[in-house]
Order: structure tokens, then sequence, then C-alpha cells
């Protein structure tokens, strides 16, 4: 029930932020932007979440795989 609710608070605030977004570039009216400039945008927001989801996940299999404990423990006796 919780994993359940917390998945439709996150669907929804996507939602939301999505909205937002499609309003706020609608609301620019005159702004221009080329295709040189669509792909710009595109391959930097693709790129910058590949790389925050490629550093998240290198978190979770250092701390899985164990890699982090040894530095956690600190010096040894």
């Amino acid at each position: 029930m919780k994993t359940a609710v917390t998945i439709a608070l996150l669907a929804v605030f996507l939602l939301v932020t999505l909205l937002a977004g499609i309003y706020l570039w609608w609301s620019l009216g005159d702004v221009d932007i080329s295709l040189h400039g669509l792909l710009a945008l595109t391959l930097g927001s693709v790129l910058s979440l590949a790389l925050g989801g490629g550093l998240m996940f290198l978190v979770f299999y250092s701390n899985r795989r164990g890699h982090d404990d040894a530095h956690h423990r600190g010096p040894r006796e």
C-alpha cells in the first residue's frame, strides 16, 4: 500500500511538472528555436539523465558489493 501511494504521488508530481513545462513553453510565444537548438536541448537532457542514472547505479552497486565497508569501519586496529 505504501509503495502504491509513493508511486501515485510521484506520478502526480511528474504530470504537474510536465503540464507546467508545456504551459511555460507555449507562453513564450514568439521565441523560435532552430532544429539544432532542439537537438542540443534534447541531447543535453537525455545525457544529463543518463549521467545521473549511471552515477546512482554506481552508488548502489558499490554499496551492495561491500566496496564502502572498509571506509565506514574506520582505521584498522
